[in-house]
């Protein structure tokens, strides 16, 4: 779908965030299909969150977690399948990069198949840095 670049709004303010649309997204994707629909809503409610919407209606998203001093990790950024190819992902992450709130901060993200989106915006792939902890209800027993 081709749009105009003003036709395409990006907020902060949660209050315009369709949890239903977030909540379905969510449970399509490969990182996220096991949480929640509370857990997402927690989740939420505890970070920093951009909404990203087309006359409205809301057509994509990101979720950052910070303590806005050092770091933070940028995670379930979407754009809706139907808007992808229309440099609206490029925007969204332009967009925090260049935010006052997250420009000198140190930023991490984990991605199975966008690197080349987040290289241009200076991430960098560092795999010897970066240990996780998968939570227990994820873990096989």
């Amino acid at each position: 779908m081709k749009m105009n670049r003003n036709d395409i709004k990006i907020s902060q303010d949660k209050s315009l965030l369709d949890m239903e649309a977030i909540y379905e997204f969510l449970q399509q994707s490969y990182w996220a299909n096991r949480r929640t629909k509370e857990k997402m809503i927690k989740s939420i409610e505890y970070s920093f969150c951009y909404g990203v919407y087309h006359h409205n209606k809301q057509i994509g998203f990101a979720r950052i977690v910070t303590d806005y001093a050092t770091m933070y990790y940028l995670c379930d950024v979407f754009i809706d399948e139907q808007y992808r190819g229309n440099g609206i992902g490029k925007r969204l992450i332009e967009e925090i990069t260049r935010s006052d709130d997250f420009k000198d901060l140190f930023g991490y993200l984990s991605t199975r198949d966008a690197h080349l989106l987040y290289e241009q915006y200076d991430f960098h792939l560092e795999q010897e840095k970066v240990m996780t902890r998968i939570p227990d209800f994820l873990r096989k027993k």
